[in-house]
């Protein structure tokens, strides 16, 4: 723990700051905002904030540290040359207040930021705005809930969900007021179009599912399944967390889609920031463009050519006609698009290539775990194997694990394993989800990752599974935070520094 607290402007502890060039602060404070005693924060010198902050660094995880396999989440690299581009004058110094004509750039990189994300899901129009995916999927269906208003279709009230569906979308959906329909998975993992049909009436707002779903798995009757929704008046969304699978290759739009959100911090290189900064731009065919939030960035042709930009065009915000309103204040997290864009523009068409790239990291770690190397791992030792997750050939950017078998034999659970690896200085996959798994580890290597981390994780993991089970339930061993009680952590969590009062 650090000792930042112990510094409490005690001679010795360090060179103390100037004191205030204004004189006695407190003349310019009214009284009664003046605190009659102090608070007990640190009074530390420059160079002892400096330690404090850069101890806590050398405590933090991250993908610039290791190997970072969250499934559905896509930890990849971020260039860092998308953070020099960001940090440019022109792009960093502005205020969202200031005039069109002032900022006629960044108009520029949103206008195209929404045309190239278009082009890629197969949408007519693209807003900017909503700063996470979870409230792009609200965005989406707010916007396909006034849809339904302005036909006089108000009494659709019902969503549809498949088992496997990432959890933010019955969530968004309920948080809009509509009512939950779950449908089961075939035997196969994939969608169940029996269940879907019988599921689909004339209350039926929309179905929302990922296409490959959270098992890693393409949904190949995904087009049928569109025509069921829409045969019954309801409208098809797409959760766009896994879109890192399909680029280049496909598009929501050609599988019946009306609606996508798009995740700029996983497939677009944004990088995560501990629940925020994010993106989650969504994309809808033309009958629901009237009611997307404002702004969008439009332009119109300048009369001679020229203009700010020197492209012959004059940009603009853009308020639709039906618009549900602004979901986000100002006009989204412009420091995100910005990076998603370099990103877009830097590989254009090699995007593609990201996309195999992906899918062939994920079969290969996938093949190496479940086919140990009899030269590296004798099968005798390993007390029990796990169960592949999705019964597929092929999986694209993910897959899944069931640890259910090792638990059967020696009472050593998903989450045990999750641990055990982190004393290996890896980020866990994502446990026990989807929850139709038992035992669920799901793991999203990305395409950044090089042939070698994959081996060397998958002969850690292997290693893992012949540990001694007291050793694996007892995990982590060497981290700074050993195992805790999840439990009594989350209620009765501590949010103050142990000291004196």
């Amino acid at each position: 723990m650090s000792d930042i607290f112990e510094f409490n402007g005690a001679e010795g502890t360090g060179w103390s700051q100037p004191g205030p060039i204004i004189g006695d602060a407190q003349d310019t404070i009214p009284k009664s905002l003046v605190r009659a005693e102090l608070p007990k924060w640190p009074r530390a010198s420059e160079p002892e904030l400096v330690r404090h902050y850069t101890w806590l660094s050398q405590r933090n995880f991250g993908i610039d540290t290791g190997f970072y396999p969250l499934g559905s989440c896509t930890m990849k690299h971020n260039p860092r040359v998308n953070e020099r581009i960001v940090q440019l004058p022109g792009i960093d110094r502005i205020h969202p207040l200031q005039p069109e004509h002032q900022i006629q750039g960044l108009l520029s990189i949103f206008f195209e930021m929404q045309e190239m994300l278009e082009i890629c899901s197969g949408m007519d129009q693209v807003t900017l705005q909503p700063v996470a995916g979870a409230q792009g999927e609200f965005t989406a269906i707010r916007c396909i809930q006034e849809y339904h208003r302005a036909n006089g279709e108000s009494h659709r009230d019902k969503v549809i969900v498949p088992d496997s569906a990432h959890g933010t979308n019955p969530a968004s959906a309920a948080m809009c007021g509509y009512e939950i329909v779950e449908i089961p998975s075939g035997d196969d993992g994939r969608l169940d179009l029996e269940a879907l049909s019988a599921a689909v009436g004339n209350d039926t707002a929309a179905m929302m599912i990922t296409n490959p779903s959270t098992l890693g798995i393409f949904e190949p009757e995904i087009a049928m399944a569109a025509g069921i929704v829409h045969s019954a008046g309801g409208q098809m969304y797409y959760d766009g967390a896994n879109f890192n699978a399909i680029l280049g290759k496909t598009d929501p739009g050609r599988m019946g889609f009306d609606a996508v959100h798009y995740n700029l911090h996983k497939t677009f290189s944004q990088p995560h920031g501990g629940g925020g900064p994010g993106s989650g731009p969504i994309g809808v065919k033309s009958h629901l463009s009237e009611f997307l939030p404002a702004p969008l960035a439009d332009r119109e042709p300048i009369e001679g050519g020229g203009g700010a930009t020197g492209d012959g065009y004059r940009y603009f915000w853009r308020t639709p006609s039906r618009t549900i309103g602004k979901v986000q204040q100002w006009h989204g997290n412009a420091g995100a698009v910005v990076r998603a864009w370099a990103f877009y523009r830097r590989y254009g068409r090699e995007l593609e290539l990201m996309s195999e790239h992906a899918v062939l990291n994920a079969n290969y770690l996938r093949y190496r775990i479940l086919n140990p190397d009899p030269e590296s791992h004798d099968l005798q030792d390993i007390h029990a194997m796990p169960v592949d997750g999705a019964p597929a050939e092929v999986v694209k950017h993910e897959f899944t694990l069931s640890m259910a078998p090792l638990k059967e034999a020696t009472g050593v659970t998903g989450k045990d394993v999750a641990k055990r690896l982190l004393d290996y200085g890896y980020m866990s996959p994502t446990l026990y989800f989807p929850m139709i798994v038992p035992e669920c580890l799901m793991i999203e290597p990305t395409e950044t990752e090089s042939r070698e981390v994959l081996d060397k994780f998958a002969n850690v993991f292997l290693d893992i599974l012949a540990e001694d089970p007291e050793l694996v339930s007892t995990a982590p061993h060497t981290t700074d935070v050993r195992r805790v009680d999840e439990v009594q952590a989350a209620r009765n969590l501590v949010l103050r520094h142990p000291c004196e009062d």
